[in-house]
């Protein structure tokens, strides 16, 4: 019952900009996007580098999940590539594991951003992750607005 998804979005940012800013979602996430995100929280390390630890709040009315606690498992600056692994949350009723990961790719003026998932379903009636994949493309491109409107 295991399965990946994967996902590409294009996004004007330049890949060091959408860099910067993804990196800086424990902060930056709460403050632009309330209306999803309650607090994240460090739990262990600095909330960017490996071994780190969030505890991510969701918003009222988020479907399927209010908390996720994450561990971040590999990061690359130089690459622009991050993993992470769910420790606890709703999210854990659904699937026995659950990781992800992205890279920011530089295309054109602006760069792509390609994000995946692998998983393993509590159940067979459990369906796959769309929702949240669709909820991380809206999170692409919600802090690519979020960047551009910075810039003017």
């Amino acid at each position: 019952m295991a399965g990946k998804l994967a996902v590409e979005v294009e996004v004007k940012s330049s890949a060091d900009k959408f860099w910067e800013n993804i990196r800086n979602s424990t902060t930056l996430f709460p403050k632009a996007f309330p209306d999803q995100y309650k607090s994240i929280e460090v739990l262990e390390g600095d909330g960017k580098a490996v071994g780190s630890v969030r505890l991510i709040k969701y918003a009222e009315g988020m479907p399927l999940v209010k908390i996720s606690k994450e561990r971040i498992d590999a990061v690359d600056d130089e690459k622009k590539t991050a993993s992470y692994h769910v420790l606890e949350g709703e999210l854990l009723q659904y699937y026995k594991n659950f990781k992800a990961h992205f890279t920011v790719v530089p295309k054109g003026e602006g760069s792509l951003v390609k994000w995946s998932c692998e998983f393993e379903k509590a159940s067979d009636e459990v369906s796959d992750p769309n929702l949240i994949k669709d909820f991380a493309v809206k999170n692409f491109k919600e802090v690519d607005e979020f960047i551009l409107k910075a810039q003017h």
